[in-house]
């Protein structure tokens, strides 16, 4: 595991630090692995207001679904 952080495409504001579990691109969000969110909870991106994620659900475990181009990572 490892900690990432990810941020808005558009304006490059941070929005998560999240534990990452293997390798490969970050397509989802597991919530309990969310260390530190600066997001309002909404799934938008708190400076420009650009709609990131969705909720969903995987193995029965609540999620986040990243919308493809609107966050980069960095370790």
């Amino acid at each position: 595991m490892y900690l990432l952080k990810v941020y808005c495409a558009n304006c490059q504001t941070l929005l998560y630090k999240y534990q990452k579990e293997g390798p490969g691109f970050l397509i989802k969000c597991y919530k309990d692995r969310i260390q530190e969110d600066y997001t309002n909870g909404d799934l938008k991106c708190p400076k420009c207001g650009e709609k990131f994620a969705r909720d969903a659900m995987y193995q029965r475990k609540p999620a986040n679904k990243i919308i493809r181009a609107k966050v980069y990572v960095r370790r």
